[in-house]
């Protein structure tokens, strides 16, 4: 199964580095979060990913296409046409698709955007900005058992984002913007979607939380995977400053790769 990744908005400029690169590739322990992103999914079995590119597209793609070789020692012959040699190659087994998704594209359009790399497959989803302990293997299970056409991961935090209204049975009833008075769980991305949920998304201009969510809620479509573990999004530098806090100490809760 593909995991689509969320790694193309402008985000919110966390410090001078924002301006040089995409939220997505601001660092946490040396690495950028979306390589942390990719390392949980990876754990469990998940190595094919697409990624939704927008602003300052080339900084991730760079990134990638010296990746493997930045985990390689090399021999560079000069001598016989300049070939290059290969050694101790120690790079994850990732098949990664770097789509640019066009810079002012909402998070619906750059989704219906990456569809020809998908095709009429259920695929996993998340934001680039954002780590968790969450089992996915126990997310996929859930998502397979109640078949309705999406399923995301709610959890209980500091009012910020949209508010899930669950009822007993996990449906989401209905999704929308925070309050000042909620209480409620809220969208921490790491979703599983059906191929349906293209039908969902109008355009360019279609925000995924908006639109596409709503109507599926209001359809009983949209399904909530409680996780009631670790999770944190890097909006703020002082978010990102507790990131690299916790990677630097060796207690990362979202580390659950060796």
């Amino acid at each position: 199964m593909k995991v689509v990744l969320l790694a193309g908005g402008f985000g919110t400029r966390i410090s001078e580095e924002s301006h040089l690169k995409p939220k997505p590739m601001i660092e946490i322990g040396g690495k950028p979060i979306l390589w942390h992103i990719m390392k949980e999914y990876s754990f469990y079995g998940f190595n094919e990913f697409i990624i939704c590119c927008g602003y300052k597209q080339h900084v991730v793609k760079e990134w990638f296409a010296d990746y493997y070789l930045h985990n390689s020692d090399v021999t560079f012959d000069f001598t016989r046409e300049n070939q290059m040699e290969i050694h101790n190659n120690v790079s994850e087994p990732w098949k990664v698709t770097l789509v640019d998704t066009g810079l002012n594209t909402m998070t619906g359009g750059r989704i219906k955007r990456v569809q020809p790399y998908i095709g009429n497959e259920s695929f996993m989803l998340t934001y680039g900005d954002g780590v968790s302990d969450i089992n996915i293997s126990e997310l996929l299970r859930f998502h397979q058992e109640h078949g309705k056409i999406i399923t995301l991961t709610a959890i209980n935090v500091e009012q910020r984002f949209g508010v899930l209204d669950i009822d007993e049975s996990d449906k989401i009833v209905s999704f929308r913007e925070k309050s000042i008075n909620d209480g409620g769980r809220i969208n921490a991305g790491y979703m599983v979607c059906q191929p349906e949920i293209f039908d969902y998304i109008e355009d360019d201009a279609t925000v995924f939380e908006k639109e596409p969510l709503e109507t599926a809620a209001k359809q009983g479509e949209l399904m909530a995977y409680k996780h009631d573990g670790y999770w944190q999004c890097m909006d703020t530098k002082r978010e990102k400053d507790k990131l690299d806090e916790l990677w630097n100490s060796g207690k990362a809760p979202w580390k659950t790769w060796d």
